[in-house]
C-alpha cells in the first residue's frame, strides 16, 4: 500500500475502528471522503475535522472529486459485497482493501501491540494507551472506544509503537503481524462467521503464531504465553490482597520479578481489574519501568460505554458494552459486589440476530439473575430478521417474572416506575448507549 496517497474513501465511515484510521489520516493531511447510513456524533467530528461524509448508499451521490482511480478505497466487514460503491470501485480497479487490511499495513512500520479477546479488548487497550501516554512514550493507538476525558479513539504521540485491537470479527485479526499481542478470552461468539467455537479457537491459535515476540494470555486459555490472572491462580502475573476502594481496587501486584503492593486502580469490576492486568504485563514486556507504569492505573479515566457510572437522584445507573452473556455476567457480579444490598433491574437491547439465536438460551439464564429484567427491540446491525428470533421470544424463555419488553421511547418512564432502591445497568452494543443522556434529564428533573 502506497500511503503517500492523498485521498481515501471510507465505506461505513461512522464506525468506531474505522473513525480512528480516518482520524490518522486526517493528521497527516491526506483528503477523506466516506459513506455511512446515518450520520452520527462520530460523522459530526470528522466532518469538523476536514472529512466529507455522505449518507446516499448511491453511486450518484458520491462526489465527483472521489471517483477517480487512484482514490484508495477502505471499507468495513460489515459492508455487504454487493454495495453499489463498492461494486464501482472494484470494477474500476480501485486500491480497494478491508479495515483490517488497511491497519496491518500501517502496523508494519512499526513496533506493534494488539490486544486480541472475545472480550475486554476495547478497555485493555485503552488502559494500555493510557500507559502509554503518561509514561511520554512515542506512539499511536487505533481503539474501539471513546477514552473518558481523551475523548477519542485515536492517539498519537509518535511512531515508534503501534497500539491496536485485533479483532476475531471476520477474522480481521488475521491481517496483524504484532511484536507483542495479548488474548484475553476465547469464548463462543461471531458464530455467524466461525459456525463453532472450535473454528473460533483454531482461529486465535493462528492468530497466535503470527506474534513475533512476547504473547500475553488469560490464565486457562489454551494457549502458550505469558500468563495473567488471580492469586488463586499459577500466573506469571497476578493480583493478590485485592480490596474494594472509593474508586475500584486496591491490590498487590505478583510478577515474574518483583512484587509490587498498594497498587490503586481507578475502575469497577473484577473483569476490568484483570484487563488492567494484562495491560500492565504488555507494558512490562516492552520494557516500560513497572515502578512508572503502575502509578498509571490509579489516573484511568475509563472508556465510554465500559461500566460508566452515573449517580442519579434516587438510582444507580451503570451503562456498559456488553452484548454477550459473559459479558452481562461479568456486570452483574459487578453489581453484586459493588452495591450488595440493592435490587437490580437490567435494560438489555440484544445485538444482532444471529447472536440472539446462537445464545438465546444463555442470555435468558443470565438475565434471569437479575431483579427486573426489561428487553428493548434487537439492534440488527447488519442483519436481516430470524424467522422465530426476536426479543419476545428471549422474554418468554427469562425465567424472572418481573421482566417486560418495551420500546426505546419508554425507557426512561419505565425505569421511573421501577423500585426505588434499583440500580440499573443499561445493557447492548447497539443503540441503546444513546439513551443516557435522555435517561439523566428525565430523572434530574422529575
Amino acid at each position: 500500500m502506497d500511503i503517500k496517497k492523498k485521498t481515501f474513501y471510507f465505506i461505513g465511515i461512522g464506525g468506531i475502528g474505522m473513525s480512528s484510521l480516518v482520524n490518522y489520516l486526517l493528521l497527516q493531511g491526506h483528503r477523506i471522503y466516506g459513506y455511512d447510513k446515518v450520520s452520527s456524533t462520530i460523522t459530526d467530528q470528522l466532518t469538523q475535522k476536514g472529512a466529507e461524509i455522505i449518507f446516499d448508499a448511491q453511486l450518484s451521490a458520491v462526489p465527483e472529486n472521489a471517483l477517480s482511480n487512484n482514490v484508495t478505497v477502505v471499507y468495513t466487514a460489515a459492508i455487504s459485497e454487493d454495495h453499489p460503491q463498492l461494486i464501482y470501485f472494484k470494477s474500476q480497479g480501485n486500491q480497494v482493501m478491508k479495515r483490517a487490511v488497511f491497519l496491518g499495513e500501517l502496523c508494519k512500520h512499526s513496533t506493534t501491540l494488539a490486544v486480541a479477546g472475545t472480550h475486554g479488548k476495547t478497555t485493555t487497550s485503552s488502559i494500555l494507551t493510557h500507559i502509554f501516554y503518561q509514561t511520554n512514550q512515542s506512539f499511536s493507538a487505533f481503539l474501539g472506544g471513546m477514552i473518558n476525558t481523551y475523548d477519542t479513539n485515536f492517539i498519537s504521540t509518535g511512531t515508534k509503537y503501534t497500539i491496536v485491537e485485533a479483532d476475531e470479527f471476520d477474522r480481521s485479526f488475521m491481517a496483524l503481524y504484532p511484536d507483542v499481542a495479548s488474548i484475553t478470552s476465547m469464548d463462543a461468539d461471531h458464530l455467524d462467521i466461525y459456525h463453532s467455537k472450535e473454528n473460533l479457537t483454531a482461529a486465535f491459535h493462528s492468530f497466535s503464531k503470527q506474534v513475533s515476540g512476547s504473547l500475553i494470555t488469560a490464565f486457562g486459555l489454551p494457549i502458550k504465553g505469558w500468563t495473567y490472572g488471580n492469586e488463586s491462580q499459577d500466573a506469571d502475573y497476578k493480583v493478590s490482597n485485592v480490596h474494594l476502594s472509593q474508586e475500584g481496587y486496591l491490590f498487590d501486584l505478583i510478577t515474574p520479578n518483583k512484587t509490587f503492593k498498594g497498587i490503586n486502580f481507578k475502575g469497577v469490576g473484577d473483569h476490568n481489574l484483570q484487563n488492567a492486568l494484562c495491560a500492565v504485563a504488555m507494558a512490562d514486556q516492552v520494557g516500560i519501568p513497572l515502578d512508572d507504569v503502575l502509578k498509571c492505573l490509579a489516573t484511568f479515566p475509563g472508556v465510554q460505554r465500559r461500566m460508566n457510572i452515573y449517580k442519579l437522584k434516587r438510582h444507580i445507573l451503570i451503562d456498559d458494552y456488553a452484548h454477550h452473556p459473559t459479558e452481562i455476567h461479568a456486570v452483574w457480579e459487578t453489581m453484586n459486589r459493588f452495591y450488595p444490598n440493592r435490587s437490580k433491574t437490567v435494560v438489555f437491547q440484544p445485538h444482532l440476530f444471529s447472536r440472539t439465536q446462537d445464545f438465546m438460551d444463555d442470555f435468558a439464564h443470565v438475565l434471569s439473575q437479575f431483579d427486573e429484567v426489561i428487553l428493548l427491540d434487537i439492534y440488527p446491525a447488519r442483519e436481516e430478521p430470524i424467522d422465530g428470533v426476536d426479543s419476545n421470544a428471549l422474554l418468554h424463555k427469562v425465567k424472572n417474572k418481573d421482566k417486560k419488553l418495551i420500546q426505546k421511547e419508554q425507557l426512561s418512564r419505565q425505569m421511573e416506575m421501577s423500585n426505588n432502591t434499583a440500580v440499573f445497568a443499561l445493557l447492548g452494543a447497539g443503540d441503546i448507549g444513546l439513551e443516557v443522556k435522555t435517561i439523566l434529564n428525565h430523572f434530574n428533573t422529575v
